[in-house]
């Protein structure tokens, strides 16, 4: 990677008012992703792929990254920005609205990350978990949208993202076969990590 060229990428975006993951945000999945060196990774909402790049650091020796974008400008800055950066073998983008390509993918992925529409949320889970591999993790942000998620807030402009987001989170916690810690980074990240009840011994509740 070149990451002359990763902090061009990054002041670039700054300047344009693009949403790029945040620093302190980067660095814990940074150290989620090390931990479990996924071989394949889904990432939903590429943006112009500042995070997809700086995933690509932390992949298992040939490991690929799948990232989703609908918008075809930002796709089209994407596919520069990875170039420059010299990660091309190492990302593929899928150009397209994430809710429809989805369903479409058959493949099972090591870490899945969740960063687009906020009112999707519950969709993107369904499909996450359908995809995701045996001890694979589930990395969400922006999860608690500037505090409305766990706030009273129930105004009309935000209603529908933020009564999604309270689902999303719901569904996660609930979910018997995911351990899920919410932390309040940046603007909320969710970690989900897939466990595999049948490997543990009678009484073993952990991962």
């Amino acid at each position: 990677m070149n990451k002359i060229e990763l902090e061009k990428i990054k002041q670039k975006a700054l300047e344009d008012h693009i949403p790029i993951i945040m620093d302190d945000t980067l660095e814990i999945i940074e150290r989620e992703l090390t931990n479990s060196k996924p071989k394949r990774l889904l990432e939903i909402g590429t943006a112009v792929g500042y995070s997809a790049i700086c995933f690509t650091e932390f992949l298992a020796e040939d490991g690929v990254i799948d990232t989703i974008e609908r918008e075809h400008d930002r796709v089209v800055q994407a596919r520069e920005n990875i170039k420059k950066a010299e990660v091309e073998d190492k990302i593929n983008i899928i150009e397209g609205d994430a809710v429809e390509v989805l369903p479409t993918l058959d493949n099972k992925y090591d870490a899945i990350f969740i960063d687009a529409s906020k009112g999707k949320y519950p969709f993107f889970l369904k499909e996450a978990l359908r995809m995701l591999a045996d001890n694979g993790i589930i990395l969400a942000d922006n999860v608690l949208y500037k505090g409305y998620v766990m706030s009273d807030y129930n105004k009309h402009k935000q209603r529908t993202a933020v009564r999604n987001l309270r689902e999303f989170l719901a569904e996660l916690q609930q979910n018997d076969e995911l351990e899920t810690e919410i932390l309040e980074v940046g603007d909320g990240l969710a970690i989900a990590r897939k466990c595999r009840f049948r490997d543990r011994p009678v009484g073993d509740i952990r991962c």
